[in-house]
């Protein structure tokens, strides 16, 4: 038998650690075997007992706000006014603008094994349609080594904003798979809430959202979600980003809160960077962390991802594509710190994130497309605790990547 592609020797993302290894054949774009010794002609590559994993999975980004740093800086000492900073800039993007930033931002996330993504995409009347023609053309260019969707939102403010619904409506007619937003922001966030939710069911879009952003649990946003969602028939297909007032909750009302999302289908996607530089800063000592705990919520039964969001713009000025690097930071922030934790922090962007997009063929099975991920790592909790590099990247059985190890030149 003819293989494209044989992967030899992996150790295969979720098996059990002393599992033997064994060969990965691909063909035709997806795998066909998987099992020890293949003798088969075809392109090969030993992974030298690495973990192979499915590619992860990036499901929320900004692509178009990232890298613009050289014309809107980080707020000094520690302000509060990312929003007023980035808002200023937008009026400047121009559709080739955003696309080459864009696309600088996609390929550090492709060399660090993103093969899946969801991107935010704002459509404020202060920056109009252009951001979205640009990722509409990248999806299109990169659609060879990553599936791109768009979401579709407002950033700045909805209610009593004719023009922001129409560019939403010119959105969805134009693609867009999902539709979110930011009440938080809002005049009238409840009524942004019931607007996603009918423009969601008018076009059977998926639901993303900003929600319950700050320091303190008073006031929820996701009861309503949750109602929205279950009233709609819409579970597994809400998730909300950031939900920083999670982590000031007890752990009953946090358990509560757990049950419901679970109940209801809403996945929570955190976000350890932005939340670390953005919250707290209305403190002078023992500042919070006002990162979500998705370890605590994935034991309620709570589907949770974790994503990066912001790269190199004033909420969040640092970034380099790493999934995994932000996996790190946030088991670090949460003081998850055991092999098992840390397994199920790899789960939060692989398989989990999987499960939000609705990829029923995700993972490594026989049949499944074979996008493949190899980790300088034995196992994806070392994965996650030593920050591990990937070192090869198969799309779809084509190599996208290929990372060399640092070689230590000793005397």
């Amino acid at each position: 038998m003819a293989f494209d592609l044989i992967v030899r020797n992996a150790r295969i993302a979720g098996a059990a650690g002393d599992a033997p290894l064994n060969d990965i054949g691909v063909q035709d774009g997806r795998i066909a075997a998987i099992e020890a010794g293949l003798t088969a002609d075809g392109e090969e590559l030993d992974a030298g007992g690495c973990l192979v994993s499915p590619g992860l999975i990036e499901t929320h980004i900004h692509l178009d706000k990232s890298r613009i740093l050289d014309r809107s800086s980080p707020s000094p000492n520690r302000g509060m006014d990312h929003m007023k900073r980035v808002a200023a800039a937008k009026p400047s993007f121009t559709v080739e603008d955003v696309y080459a930033r864009a696309r600088a931002s996609l390929e550090t996330s492709l060399i660090n094994g993103v093969m899946h993504m969801r991107t935010h995409v704002e459509v404020d009347p202060n920056v109009g349609m252009k951001s979205f023609e640009a990722l509409e053309q990248l999806a299109k260019d990169y659609s060879w080594a990553i599936d791109l969707d768009l979401c579709v939102f407002i950033q700045e403010g909805w209610s009593g904003v004719p023009e922001a619904d129409t560019n939403l409506v010119a959105g969805l007619d134009r693609g867009a798979k999902v539709i979110g937003g930011a009440p938080s922001y809002d005049s009238d966030g409840p009524a942004q809430i019931n607007r996603i939710f009918e423009l969601a069911k008018e076009y059977d879009a998926d639901v993303d959202i900003h929600l319950d952003i700050g320091p303190s649990f008073e006031h929820l946003d996701i009861y309503q979600v949750c109602k929205l969602t279950d009233e709609n028939g819409w579970g597994g297909r809400v998730a909300i980003g950031h939900g920083s007032k999670y982590a000031a909750m007890p752990p009953a009302e946090l358990a509560e809160l757990g049950k419901l999302l679970a109940d209801t289908g809403v996945t929570v996607t955190v976000l350890p960077a932005t939340d670390l530089f953005t919250q707290g800063r209305q403190m002078d000592h023992s500042v919070i962390r006002g990162v979500a705990d998705a370890n605590a919520l994935v034991e309620h039964g709570v589907n949770c991802c974790l994503s990066t969001n912001n790269i190199l713009n004033p909420f969040t000025p640092f970034g380099d594509g790493s999934l995994v690097r932000i996996a790190n930071m946030y088991a670090n922030v949460a003081q998850r710190g055991t092999a098992e934790e840390q397994a199920e922090i790899f789960e939060m962007v692989s398989h989990r994130p999987g499960r939000l997009l609705r990829r029923e063929d995700y993972g490594i099975a026989v049949g499944n497309p074979a996008d493949l991920v190899v980790w300088d790592a034995p196992s994806t909790g070392d994965v996650i605790a030593t920050n591990a590099q990937p070192l090869f990247g198969f799309k779809a059985g084509r190599r996208t990547f290929t990372r060399a190890r640092a070689e230590l030149h000793r005397l």
